[in-house]
């Protein structure tokens, strides 16, 4: 007996229904992007791991999917070596690719190899799948999508101010309320510089990053296992817990961080850019805990929150300085978000936000009597069709009971029939499969009450 087939864990089949709803997510963001002049790029699945390690941290590193060596990958490795069972060391002599982990690394690597052609600053968006070995669950998958924007070659926090207003665009479209939350790593830097902890700015930033998941006692734990000590965890506190409205927070933190050159620098970067945003749709909070644990961040950071649903980051993103310079092209600067398709995808359906036009079901089916009467209807179809009114026939003169269970299975809203009485006086019946109400028309009136009730949807 044939083993029952499955798919690997932390992925996903999407069918019909599935994909036309992904698509309203597409369509959506990608709309928005060219709204505000971004253009589209695709990268290989694959990547050097040459190019993707040591790009996400150590965390990162160890959630990269590794791709063995094409042939005898085992040849060149001494026994010594195998039964040593040192599993990176192995690694890295057979496995020379990877899939990649985000969309803004082969960016980097992109705009390294592609820089004579494109033109600085340079604005492109990109939606593809990314891979990620982490533990399977609610919200969180091994395969996803992500759609990224992202700018290089400026150091305006006006790039910034307007990766703000196409998230609250974005979702302003979707109807999802979001909490849009900021940070700056380098106010995250001066907070560490002060509590006399500089050299562990990447151990407080992974710390402080789990928040919300684990708790401030879990994550004074983990700080103390990173070498901080209880005076440095102590002045902590107060400065990851601070409350109050944005101004608020920023002129307490401001006074922290007097002395502190690069903190006041992350202080007076955000002041600018939340000065800007004060007529968004959705609520913008300065969350002094945000600090986005990939090690690339520089700058500016956001994450995105749906109010609504317990989904978790559906975005986020940041300010990235240094990212091309290990790749051979120091001092080019960038900046980026990301939109998690998937989750938004999960939020969109708890919600039942998908608009009823977005599933893009077909709009009239024509019945199949016979090769007579599918020769009269294929004209007709024609210029349907050429109305852009989704429209298919049946394929087979199969029973009438088992083409209308078809339209219903598939909620067609419109069924023609076109026999010998119709098409004697060549005319066709429109059935309303809501109503049952029929009307015998023409085929120029056909197209003017199909045409009417698509603008009326």
């Amino acid at each position: 007996m044939a083993q029952k087939p499955s798919i690997p864990k932390g992925t996903r089949d999407f069918g019909s229904v599935e994909m036309a709803k992904r698509n309203y997510i597409f369509n959506t963001i990608r709309s928005v992007y060219e709204l505000y002049g971004f253009q589209q790029i695709e990268t290989p699945a694959q990547e050097t791991l040459q190019t993707l390690m040591g790009k996400y941290g150590e965390e990162g590193d160890k959630l990269l999917f590794k791709i063995l060596n094409s042939g005898d990958y085992l040849s060149k490795i001494a026994d010594e070596e195998l039964t040593e069972r040192n599993t990176l060391r192995l690694a890295s002599k057979i496995c020379e690719k990877g899939l990649r982990y985000d969309l803004t690394v082969p960016f980097a690597r992109y705009v390294v190899m592609h820089r004579e052609e494109l033109q600085l600053p340079f604005k492109r968006y990109q939606v593809q799948p990314v891979w990620r070995a982490d533990r399977p669950q609610k919200g969180r998958y091994r395969e996803f999508y992500q759609f990224d924007g992202d700018v290089v070659g400026s150091d305006s926090l006006l790039n910034e101010v307007e990766l703000m207003q196409i998230v609250d665009t974005v979702f302003t479209r979707f109807g999802v309320r979001v909490q849009i939350k900021i940070n700056n790593r380098k106010i995250l830097t001066g907070i560490a510089e002060v509590i006399g902890a500089a050299d562990k700015i990447v151990d407080i930033t992974v710390a402080i990053d789990k928040l919300d998941k684990i708790g401030i006692e879990n994550v004074n734990a983990e700080l103390r296992e990173d070498g901080l000590s209880e005076e440095q965890i102590q002045k902590l506190q107060p400065i990851i817990m601070l409350e109050g409205t944005n101004e608020q927070k920023l002129k307490t933190i401001a006074e922290v961080l007097k002395d502190s050159e690069v903190g006041l620098k992350g202080v007076e970067e955000t002041k600018y850019i939340l000065g800007y945003l004060t007529s968004l749709n959705n609520e913008l909070q300065l969350d002094l805990t945000l600090a986005r644990g990939l090690s690339y961040y520089t700058g500016a950071i956001f994450e995105v929150k749906a109010l609504d649903t317990p989904m978790g980051s559906i975005s986020g993103g940041g300010r990235y300085d240094n990212l091309t310079g290990i790749f051979g092209m120091p001092g080019l600067s960038g900046v980026g978000i990301s939109f998690g398709v998937d989750r938004i995808y999960d939020v969109l359906n708890a919600l039942d936000l998908y608009p009823k036009d977005s599933l893009n079901t077909t709009q009239v089916l024509f019945i199949n009597f016979g090769e007579r009467e599918t020769a009269y209807c294929l004209p007709i179809i024609y210029k349907v069709r050429a109305k852009n009114i989704r429209a298919e026939i049946y394929p087979d003169a199969a029973k009438m009971k088992k083409q209308m269970s078809y339209a219903n299975a598939k909620q067609i809203p419109y069924v023609v029939l076109a026999g010998e009485s119709e098409m004697n006086e060549g005319k066709v019946t429109l059935k309303n499969m809501q109503t049952g109400e029929q009307l015998l028309l023409t085929s120029d009136e056909l197209l003017a009450v199909l045409t009417k009730n698509r603008t009326n949807d």
